[in-house]
């Protein structure tokens, strides 16, 4: 068994992955038109299960369960047990700082957009100046 140290470390090296791939599925540019295609399912099809499926796409809370799912059969981490519950335990562990990251790093987009925005009108109007 690997120490908790160990394990801890993981977890946020881990999380890293799983964030930026829910993030980038769910709002960057790359993936607009799929996005687009799932938005409007998610709205407007048959029936809550084609709804619900394709809503998964479009969170990024949701869609990083997906992706930890995947990262947990891929890398084998679990925290604390050895056992089906150290999956438990990691999955949702890395699920929640995988959140975590994308929030922060939605802030500071925010902020670098904002201060963007600011320097722009600054300039704006020392150039009628």
């Amino acid at each position: 068994m690997e120490s908790l140290i160990h394990q801890v470390a993981l977890l946020f090296i881990g999380a890293i992955p799983i964030a930026c791939i829910a993030w980038t599925v769910t709002h960057e540019e790359v993936f607009r038109e799929p996005r687009r295609y799932f938005v409007k399912k998610s709205e407007h099809g048959n029936n809550i299960f084609i709804r619900k499926f394709f809503y998964l796409f479009t969170c990024e809370y949701c869609f990083s369960h997906w992706v930890t799912i995947g990262a947990l059969f891929i890398s084998d981490y679990h925290l604390v047990y050895d056992d089906w519950r150290g999956y438990l335990v990691g999955g949702f562990s890395l699920v929640w700082i995988a959140n975590v990251y994308m929030t922060l790093y939605g802030r500071v987009r925010i902020n670098i957009k904002k201060d963007k925005t600011d320097i722009e009108v600054e300039e704006e109007l020392l150039g009628k100046k």
